[in-house]
Formats: structure tokens, C-alpha cells, sequence
């Protein structure tokens, strides 16, 4: 009876006799045995890659690829546009609809955090759907739910409707985040599949781009909001048709012993014919899984990942990307964007609109320098080179925010008003505007700023004060009335911050997530962790949108960003530590990184070395 990859390493190590040829003839041996960290040397670089080397060699003697994996990759991205012009969308739609349904602050909480709320449900079921029913059933069936959900918020009549449109996007968004980064990975070939995921990301903060270009052309209508809402199913319905011709994944058709469709799927997108290795390693895999599956008793997927080692670090290491990606503040710098516009002295807001497209160019723009990199330099240098960069672009944020507040203007003016406001209790501008009932009145002598007044505003038109000076629409050229703002000379130094953390966050903390979570676990686990990665990224994302404002007020703006600060600092050394390089090893052989201990930063000295001792 042939031995297994196991035993025979077992035998190995019993007889201490390690023959170079039988130690490579065991692929098991071959990676467990390697230095931790270790890469392949640049002449024997298609070793990870060894069952797609026949795909084809072009001239400079690197694989290739076919033209209909990237049409896969197109079409299955178009979930991460949605997602992207979803989450784009809102902000400036928000606006309108403030104004259309007279929403209380309440209500615009809930209007945009339902979603958030949908899309972690739905990540949570999104494991158990691609099991049963597979990447492709799974994907359809999200573009169809979010295009039913963008048709109710166009037609919406009341806020009712919002929340249910908003609530039914939230479980599409769900579905294609933790589904699309799956079915990708396991249909890329292993020398671009870094690239080919990380397109889903591009395709997110493009969404996002095009979701702010919409609200900026559709803010000038008094109904432009169903527009900017009910677009998003045009996408949705392209993606659903588009899905209908691509096949299924191959490594799921494997796992349900549908090895003739697997074939044929293999030689369509690989086109060729030498699939034979390829497929060999999968069913291995998948046999090998089936066994352990029948040892363990079967049970909950994700109880057998935490019974076992591996995929206990597997899971540790790929929910906490997801966790520190919005706790690094992302959310809160793309959400305070138009308020940081707003300090650089431009209050109208089709203005601000049309400038929070400039920042999400940059998010979109840099993204692509990920695009590029990910397959070149690897996964870990882009994480944590794009954590350093957010650890200083949040330290500039902190700053600008702080010498904001210090140099505050002062409340000089006291005006007679007509009801028992809290304005009046107020002596710096900083204290005025973070109460949402009052506003800054000033008046404007070149550089200077004079004559403040703290004083109530409108609960339905922030555009002027309740009484005082500023009681009119239409203000003097000298004087002026900031809203949720204030007048500062510093706002350049939060500008630089903002882009900054947009060019660090984008290439790294951005993609990378997704892309590791699409490759670090094995065919059995991979829905579970990635369902439980995404959800916790739904569910942090929702801490972190539904705190924000909270925390600006107990700990200032500034002290939020010194926390943002002392978060990716926990997030550099946790990652130093535990996280693996994935570049340019097939699905297949990534689960052995996490056979080695947790801590990478610590010098360990190989098990052959050990053994040789």
C-alpha cells in the first residue's frame, strides 16, 4: 500500500535518514521541512506553481495567462462595484433625502447602518450558501437581491421603504463580499491570482469614485436621489446575466465529485489541455479532507477549524486583518471627508460634493499601485509598508486637528436670542459647532476673524441661524455662518493628512485582506473563514460608523485619531509576527505556512536543521 505524505515524513524523522531525492519526492515533506518565511529561489520559481506550468511560457520565460480568466474576473468584480458604489452612494444621496423625507438624525443613522447590519447576515450565510449551492449560484443570487434592493430605494414613497431597500442591498453586499474573493482565487491561476483578487478591490473603490461622480451630477434635482440609489441595479442585472455563461469553480465542482465538469472547466480557462496535475492536486485535497472529515465524525465546519491548529491561526490571523482594516480608521476619514472640505472654507454643498470625488480618485488611483504590486512584491511588504504610511498619515491628522482646536476662535459676541438656548454657555467656536443645535457666526476682515457669536440654528435649514446676524439666507459678503465647522488656518495640514491616508491605505490595508482570506484557507474551510472574516468586518464597520461621532465628542476629534494611532501600532506587531507570505503558492499548499509557530519575527531555526542535530 502506497505510504502517505504524513507517514512517510513520520518515517523520516523516526530513522533520522534524510536522502535529498526521496526528501523531494514527497511535495508534504518539501514545504514542511523549509525554513519559515523561506522563498523559492528565483530559477526554481515555478515549484509553488508546478501544476499550472504547462499553461504556457511567453517570451521572457514567465507563465501566462488566457484572455477569458480576466473576463471571469471582470464579471465577477462587478460585485465588488456594487459594493463600492453602495457604500459611495449614500453620503451624498443622504443630502437629499434629509431634505425630501425631513430625517432626524435618528433615521439617517439607521438608513445607512441597516445596510451594514444586512451585509454582516449576509456574510454569515454566505459560508453555508457556497457550500451547498456553490461560488456561481451564490453570486447570482446576490447581484439579484441587490438589484431588487436598489429598484425598492429608486421607488421609495416613505422612510420605510429606505430601510427596507437598504436592509435587502445590505444581504447582496454581504453575499458578493465574502463570495466573489473565493470564487476568483480558485478559478486565477497561482502567479496572478494575488492581481486578479485585488481586482475586486480596484473594482470597490471604482464603484465608490463613480457613486460620488453620480451624486455630484444628480445633486442639482430636487429627486436626484432615486437616480444616485436606483442606478445601482443596472450593474447588478449586467453581473446576473454575465454569471448565467461563466462556470462554476472548479475546486467546488471537485468537492462535490463532479470531476468531469472540473475537467472541463480547468481546460477552458487554463486553455490547454495539461490540466492533469492541477486537477490531481485538488482531488488529493479534496480526498484527503473527506477522510479527515470522516475521522473527525463530521460536525460544524468551523468547529473543525478551531479544533484545529492550522485553521485556529488561519482564522486568528484572517479576521484580524479584517478587523484592524476598519479599525485603522478608514471608514472614519472617508465618512469625515466632507467635514474636513468643509474646515478648508468650502460650504456649499454641491462643492463638497464634487470635491469628495477628488478624494475617492485618490482611494481608486492608488489602489491600482496595489494592483500592480501585490504579485511582484508580495502580500506581507504591502501590509505592512501601507500600515506605517497609516500610522503617519493619522499622526498628521491628529495634529491638524489639535492645532485646529487650540487656536479655536473665540466666542466675543453675545447675542440676545429668543428662547433659552444652550448657545449661549459656549466660549469657543470648537465647543459651539459640536453641538448640532448651534452654530458659528463671525464676521470676515481678510485673514482675521472677529465678532464670533454662538447661536441657535434651525432644525430643519442649517443654512442660517434661528436669530442674531446670521437670521438670513442671504448674509452680507463680511459675515458668515459655519455649520458643523470651524474657521481655521490649519485646514491644510488635515487635507495633507487625508490624502496621505488615502495613498498608504489603499495599496495595502485596502486589498490585502481580501486577498489573503481568499487563499489562506483550505477547499473545506474556505467558505466558513471567509463567511466569519467578512462578517467581522461587517460588524466592526458597524462599531466603528455607529461610535465615531461618540468618540469625537468624549475623546475630541483629535484624540480619536491619537487612538486610530495607537490601533495600527497593535496592528504592525501583530502582523510582524503572525502573518505568512502567500505569493506565488497554489491554494493547495498554502495551509502548511501555519504549521510553523505564530511568532515570524523570532528567529526559528528549521525542523531539518533540528532534526539534523
Amino acid at each position: 500500500m502506497e505510504m502517505s505524505s504524513r507517514e512517510e515524513y513520520d518515517r523520516l524523522i523516526a530513522t533520522e535518514t534524510f536522502d535529498p531525492e526521496e526528501m523531494e519526492s514527497s511535495d508534504y515533506q518539501y514545504r514542511i521541512l523549509k525554513e519559515p518565511g523561506e522563498d523559492m529561489d528565483s530559477t526554481n520559481k515555478n515549484v509553488n506553481c508546478k501544476s499550472q506550468e504547462k499553461i504556457g511560457i511567453n517570451e521572457t520565460g514567465e507563465l501566462k495567462s488566457t484572455s477569458f480568466v480576466w473576463i471571469l474576473a471582470f464579471f465577477s468584480a462587478i460585485g465588488g462595484f456594487l459594493f463600492g458604489y453602495d457604500t459611495g452612494v449614500i453620503s451624498g444621496a443622504m443630502l437629499l433625502l434629509r431634505k425630501r423625507f425631513e430625517l432626524s438624525s435618528l433615521w439617517q443613522e439607521i438608513i445607512v447602518s441597516i445596510a451594514i447590519a444586512g451585509a454582516f447576515i449576509g456574510a454569515l450565510i454566505g459560508g453555508f450558501l457556497n457550500d451547498k449551492f456553490g461560488r456561481k449560484a451564490t453570486t447570482v443570487l446576490a447581484s439579484l437581491v441587490f438589484a431588487v434592493g436598489a429598484i425598492v430605494l429608486g421607488a421609495a414613497q416613505n422612510v420605510e421603504m429606505l430601510v427596507a431597500g437598504r436592509a435587502i442591498l445590505g444581504l447582496g453586499i454581504g453575499l458578493a463580499s465574502m463570495t466573489v474573493p473565493v470564487y476568483i482565487a480558485e478559478c486565477a491561476p497561482c502567479h496572478i491570482r494575488g492581481k486578479m483578487v485585488t481586482l475586486n478591490v480596484l473594482f470597490i473603490t471604482g464603484g465608490q469614485f463613480l457613486a460620488s461622480v453620480i451624486d455630484g451630477a444628480f445633486s442639482y434635482m430636487d429627486d436626484g436621489w432615486r437616480y444616485m440609489l436606483g442606478l445601482a441595479a443596472i450593474p447588478a442585472l449586467i453581473q446576473c446575466i454575465g454569471f448565467i455563461f461563466l462556470p462554476e469553480s472548479p475546486r467546488w465542482l471537485v468537492s462535490k465529485s463532479k470531476e468531469f465538469d472540473a475537467r472541463e472547466v480547468l481546460m477552458a480557462i487554463r486553455n490547454t489541455g495539461n490540466i492533469d496535475q492541477e486537477l490531481n492536486d485538488i482531488k488529493t485535497i479534496c480526498e484527503e479532507e473527506r477522510r479527515a472529515k470522516a475521522f473527525s465524525g463530521g460536525g460544524l465546519t468551523i468547529i473543525r477549524m478551531l479544533k484545529n491548529s492550522n485553521m485556529r491561526k488561519a482564522l486568528v490571523v484572517g479576521c484580524g486583518l479584517q478587523l484592524f482594516q476598519q479599525l485603522s480608521g478608514i471608514n472614519t476619514v472617508m465618512y469625515y471627508s466632507a467635514s474636513i472640505i468643509k474646515m478648508a472654507g468650502i460650504s456649499n454643498e454641491h462643492e463638497a460634493i464634487w470635491l469628495s470625488a477628488v478624494t475617492s480618485s485618490i482611494n481608486f488611483i492608488f489602489t491600482l499601485v496595489g494592483v500592480w504590486a501585490v504579485d511582484r512584491f508580495g502580500r506581507r511588504p504591502l501590509i505592512l509598508i501601507s500600515l506605517l504610511g497609516v500610522i503617519i498619515s493619522c499622526i498628521v491628522l491628529a495634529v491638524g486637528f489639535q492645532l485646529a482646536a487650540i487656536n479655536s476662535p473665540h466666542v466675543s459676541q453675545y447675542e440676545k436670542m429668543g428662547d433659552n438656548s444652550s448657545c449661549t454657555q459656549y466660549s469657543y467656536c470648537e465647543n459651539c459647532i459640536e453641538d448640532t443645535s448651534c452654530g458659528f457666526c463671525f464676521t470676515a476682515s481678510g485673514e482675521g476673524r472677529t465678532n464670533g457669536s454662538c447661536l441657535s440654528t434651525s432644525s430643519t435649514d442649517n443654512t442660517h441661524s434661528l436669530h442674531g446676524r446670521c437670521n438670513n439666507t442671504d448674509l452680507p459678503s463680511d459675515l458668515v455662518w459655519a455649520y458643523e465647522y470651524c474657521p481655521t488656518s490649519y485646514s491644510w495640514i488635515i487635507l495633507l493628512g487625508l490624502v496621505l491616508y488615502l495613498m498608504f491605505f489603499a495599496p495595502g490595508m485596502g486589498p490585502m485582506p481580501w486577498t489573503y482570506n481568499s487563499e489562506i484557507y483550505p477547499l473545506w474551510a474556505r467558505s466558513t473563514g471567509n463567511s466569519f472574516s467578512s462578517a467581522t468586518n461587517w460588524l466592526s464597520n458597524l462599531l466603528v460608523s455607529m461610535t465615531f461621532l461618540t468618540l469625537t465628542e468624549t475623546l475630541t476629534k483629535y484624540g480619536t485619531y491619537w487612538l486610530f494611532v495607537g490601533i495600527c501600532l497593535l496592528a504592525l506587531i501583530f502582523f510582524m509576527c503572525v502573518l505568512p507570505e502567500t505569493k506565488g503558492r497554489q491554494l493547495e499548499d498554502v495551509e502548511t505556512l501555519f504549521q510553523d509557530p505564530w511568532c515570524k519575527c523570532c528567529p526559528i531555526k528549521s525542523r531539518v536543521d533540528y532534526v539534523a542535530r
